[in-house]
């Protein structure tokens, strides 16, 4: 969050205020709820995860203070939690930062408290969600004109900084916040901006291979968080998205949220590292197994066409699949590896046929705006699985660890004393 020194804007005398209300805009008390990290208790999230009354965070002169009516759940607080694979409170140490927690949680729908004295984007009360898109405004590669989002100084809000969602103020950078749709209550509002905005660059930032009319685009994960926004990103593009699931409920789910159709997985059983090479039989039995894969592929689609886009995040477990699926000059863009970092291509399938492995992280405003934009218009839902309380922010974690969240968004109540709450 860069170094320069922070503001206070806490006022003198002010009490906390208990989960599901809110002090008067603009009154600001110097102590607030929050679910708190440390790293005496990494581990399952279900106890890693605990409520703390911490100071509440002083802000910058580039940044806002913002009244966390709803938080959304993303698998990166999974991590965080875990303190695998980063240590996220010993690197921020190290950056020269003083606390020992963390505070978690990169959507946030809220209230604008306060703001720092070069703001000028941003006002007190104003409605707003925030993008995940962290960096700092001297970097030289920014300097340079290049994308902020691939500079060094780069981090995803709310995971690798502090004072995210899951408290009952949250700090962010000025240009990191955006209006609200005002057709969305505050938990509607807040589940979909980091999953949305990750899918938005997957699929539209990389040059050469975005996603176009009419291209079918395989996804991986087609019922959860992430799946449920790249399909309909898809169809809003006039493509065609094919969901990967592990059942049919969350096949029926996926189509429900802009899939064309679904495919199974459970019904395969090639998954993981494939394979050596020089393994004749194992790999007749593997390649028999991704090919089926791929007929399928073409029963949902209606013709034999492969995939020109893979919407991957399983990563150890899919890769070899994907890059053995996708169409000649085709892409495959990675934004995770929820099943594993250690990822196996056959180079025969990737430069033979020319195909394009991304990685892809975060976003950058104009792609953060512009998802915005459509989430704005109705073009986008949310997609809301269900809507816990405060303190369910450990087991919703605990569940999404263990793959039991599957269905679109998991939303968490803060400052709104109940769902539905904050539609204009």
């Amino acid at each position: 969050m860069g170094t320069d020194e922070r503001r206070s804007v806490v006022t003198p005398g002010a009490e906390p205020t208990p989960i599901g209300e809110l002090p008067p805009v603009g009154v600001v008390p110097p102590k607030m709820h929050a679910q708190v990290v440390r790293q005496s208790r990494y581990g399952d999230p279900a106890e890693a995860f605990q409520p703390e009354l911490v100071d509440t965070p002083r802000i910058g002169p580039d940044e806002v203070l913002i009244a966390v009516m709803a938080a959304g759940i993303n698998y990166n607080n999974v991590w965080a939690a875990r303190g695998y694979p980063v240590d996220q409170v010993a690197v921020r140490q190290k950056r020269g930062e003083q606390e020992d927690f963390h505070i978690g949680g990169s959507d946030a729908a809220g209230i604008v408290y306060a703001v720092g004295d070069d703001v000028t984007n941003v006002e007190i009360g104003q409605h707003v969600v925030v993008h995940p898109g962290v960096w700092d405004a001297d970097d030289p590669w920014i300097a340079r004109g290049k994308d902020p989002m691939i500079a060094p100084s780069a981090k995803i809000w709310g995971y690798d900084t502090n004072y995210g969602s899951f408290g009952q103020f949250a700090r962010a950078q000025s240009h990191q916040v955006m209006p609200k749709a005002e057709h969305l209550s505050w938990e509607e509002a807040a589940a979909p901006t980091l999953v949305g905005t990750t899918a938005y660059r997957m699929l539209h930032g990389w040059a050469g291979n975005t996603v176009q009319e009419g291209d079918l685009v395989l996804v991986w994960g087609g019922s959860g968080g992430l799946g449920t926004q790249a399909s309909q990103l898809v169809k809003a593009a006039g493509g065609r998205a094919i969901a990967v699931v592990s059942d049919d409920e969350r096949g029926v789910y996926a189509v429900k949220c802009g899939a064309i159709g679904y495919i199974n997985r459970r019904e395969f059983g090639h998954w993981g590292v494939p394979p050596l090479v020089d393994d004749k039989a194992g790999q007749k039995e593997w390649s028999a197994g991704a090919r089926a894969f791929g007929k399928k592929v073409w029963e949902v689609a209606g013709s034999r066409e492969d995939p020109a886009l893979v919407f991957e995040h399983p990563g150890s477990a899919t890769i070899p699949t994907s890059i053995f699926l996708c169409q000649p000059g085709g892409m495959v863009v990675i934004c995770a590896g929820t099943t594993g970092f250690d990822a196996m291509v056959d180079l025969r399938y990737h430069w033979t046929r020319q195909k394009r492995l991304q990685g892809s992280h975060g976003t950058n405003d104009e792609q953060a705006y512009a998802y915005n934009d459509l989430v704005r218009n109705g073009r986008i839902d949310p997609c809301v699985g269900r809507t816990l309380p405060f303190t369910g922010i450990p087991e919703a974690h605990a569940a999404m660890g263990r793959g039991e969240d599957v269905f679109g968004n998991v939303t968490i109540l803060l400052g709104a004393k109940e769902p539905g709450l904050g539609r204009a």
